[in-house]
């Protein structure tokens, strides 16, 4: 399918509670402020795939960390050696041994810190490679009703933020726990050997700390969920406040808005402040608990010592070794709430992977044949966004080939639902829609799609350079192409004028062009497809009324021999059409030409009575 813009304007399903007289269904992403579980089988069951293309990388990166964790282990035991048995004998042979041995140990670590980083590396950055690509192309794949009940910003969180903090669980979290555990077990496996009593000393303060470390959990897990909560507030203003800032500063809403979100940035930072103030509070403990077993240790290997029980490096190598046994402590006591974050980043990026398309091609589409009749039949349809609440009622209508149908009515009157349901962005509830003989639901989408041109009321351009948003399309096309097309529509005179020409990059969303330029580009983007079916929803809304009066005539020109439904809202536009329909809160009400109708003095009568004296005069001349 060709077309400017994503979807159509009007009467597309609105957004909010309660807005057709329910509420809207429950997004998976409501509790995305929430932390996980420290073990979710959800998760866990789903790693394997991403994790064996690198489990090479990782394999290489887990050894490179167990190489530097137990070279790290290694260095207080030489000094303990090189005190007792080399330097109090005076043995500067075995001294020199003891400190190639302690240069060789702080090169190991080197280099498995090199290796570790190397390759966990290499791995996260593949892992994050795969997940953002699966998200993004699952995205472009799910029905337009799923982004009617999901904001962008939320979807965005999802691939960026929530597949940083799995990817950073999978490479780095996963193999620090692993370093962590094996630093521990490591330690006091080497101080039992060294000195059974001092390291059952030493080890009486872990179930304190054990203690201690529950009881900050408790806490700590309720101030990360609000710091998370909190700043999902700040982004959302922010978000809202950029995008809508030509409205914020056309109604001088700036001061409101300031005052609106400092209130919600105070709030992020009274969380944030809580939170720092409980990860500050464990910092202390750990340290009050490694003064404890230094004091215990000193004062016992002291006594050994002065009884000539222990050697003075026995005891300064357990010294030293404390000093490292709580850090990996403390590095598990950090990893709990990352791991917990991690996990709920890892369901929420699972349950979207998991949501279903609900417009499918059934087992048995076909492929619609390269050219089709550009007949559009609706046959007794009926349609709803929202279950139970029906936009369009019991429709009936034929659009032959070739002919020029326009589409108005009041808003909400389901001008832009017809369009959707002929495109199949929606699913109809009763009846059927066929396009060229075929039933729109018996058809690949992509084939269905291919054969229908739409420029939407809100021009969609993407960046890159005008030319490339024109063959957006169909890439291969030449140059000359585009310009015959840009010609045909009226685009190439303001593009000729602009500094780089066709070349001219355009900015987000167009932004550096006006609506009407955007428009013109979209239009040109459909001339030049030359679908056998054309959509245009209020096509010459945003351009002046002499370039208007012209793009209507190309466009008269353009469309012959097309099929060409018209959205329009500005009745002036659409005098000329075979074939206008007048919907009225979801039915068809008339149907004639623009005299026939205006003849009947019914309701488009009354509509078209209501345009002012001076728009008529213009559409008449």
């Amino acid at each position: 399918m060709y077309h400017g813009g994503g979807g159509f304007g009007g009467g597309g399903p609105l957004m909010g509670p309660g807005l057709h007289g329910g509420s809207q269904p429950r997004s998976p992403f409501d509790e995305d402020e929430a932390l996980g579980k420290v073990y979710d089988n959800r998760v866990i069951a789903r790693l394997p795939k991403y994790l064996s293309p690198v489990k090479s990388w990782l394999a290489l990166g887990a050894g490179g960390m167990v190489v530097r964790s137990l070279a790290a282990i290694a260095g207080p035991y030489l000094v303990a050696l090189a005190i007792d048995r080399f330097i109090q004998t005076g043995n500067l042979s075995g001294l020199n041994i003891i400190v190639i041995a302690f240069i060789g140990a702080a090169l190991l670590v080197w280099a498995g810190q090199y290796i570790e980083t190397l390759f966990l590396a290499y791995a996260g950055q593949a892992i994050l490679f795969r997940l953002r690509t699966e998200m993004f192309n699952h995205l472009h794949r799910l029905s337009l009703s799923f982004f009617d009940h999901n904001k962008v910003g939320k979807l965005m969180s999802r691939v960026q933020n929530d597949v940083q903090q799995l990817q950073q669980l999978l490479t780095g979290g996963i193999l620090n726990i692993m370093t962590s555990a094996l630093t521990l077990v490591g330690i006091a496996v080497v101080m039992i050997i060294m000195d059974t009593r001092l390291a059952l000393i030493t080890l009486t303060v872990v179930p304190v700390l054990g203690i201690a470390i529950f009881i900050w959990q408790k806490y700590a897990r309720r101030a990360f969920i609000r710091v998370r909560r909190a700043i999902a507030v700040v982004n959302a203003q922010l978000q809202e406040g950029i995008s809508g800032v030509r409205v914020i500063q056309s109604l001088s809403r700036e001061e409101v808005n300031l005052e609106q979100f400092n209130a919600v940035n105070k709030a992020n930072l009274s969380a944030n402040i809580e939170a720092t103030k409980m990860t500050a509070v464990m910092m202390p403990i750990v340290e009050i608990l490694t003064a404890i077993t230094y004091s215990l240790v000193i004062v016992f290997g002291g006594y050994q010592v002065l009884a000539g029980q222990m050697g003075v490096g026995v005891l300064l190598g357990f010294l030293l070794y404390i000093q490292r046994f709580f850090a990996p402590v403390l590095e598990l006591t950090m990893q709990y709430t990352e791991i917990q974050r991690a996990m709920a980043s890892g369901v929420r990026i699972f349950e979207l992977l998991d949501i279903e398309p609900e417009i499918k091609d059934s087992p048995q589409a076909i492929e619609m044949t390269p050219t089709i009749e550009g007949k559009i039949k609706f046959h007794h349809v009926s349609f709803g966004y929202q279950p139970g609440v029906e936009v369009l009622h019991d429709i009936d209508l034929v659009v032959n080939p070739g002919e020029t149908v326009a589409i108005v009515g009041r808003t909400g009157a389901g001008k832009s639902s017809l369009a959707n349901l002929i495109t199949r962005f929606y699913e109809v509830e009763e009846g059927e829609v066929t396009v060229g003989g075929y039933n729109v639901a018996s058809v690949t989408q992509d084939s269905l799609r291919r054969q229908i041109g739409i420029v939407p009321q809100d021009p969609f351009l993407f960046s890159g350079s005008i030319e490339n948003n024109i063959r957006y399309g169909n890439m291969e096309v030449s140059h000359q192409d585009v310009v015959k097309a840009a010609k045909m529509v009226g685009a190439h005179e303001f593009i000729t004028h602009l500094e780089s020409g066709y070349d001219t990059q355009v900015g987000e969303r167009g932004g550096n062009l006006s609506a009407g330029q955007r428009q013109l580009i979209c239009l040109t983007r459909v001339i030049l497809a030359n679908p056998p079916i054309m959509i245009l929803d209020e096509a010459t809304s945003s351009v002046d009324t002499n370039a208007e009066r012209l793009m209507q005539k190309s466009l008269r020109r353009l469309i012959k021999g097309h099929t060409c439904l018209i959205i329009a809202h500005r009745l002036s536009t659409v005098t000329d059409a075979d074939r206008i329909i007048v919907l009225e809160q979801g039915r068809i009400a008339e149907i004639g030409s623009h005299q026939e109708l205006l003849a009947k003095q019914g309701l488009y009568y009354n509509m078209f009575q209501s345009l002012s004296g001076p728009e008529l005069e213009q559409h008449s001349a």
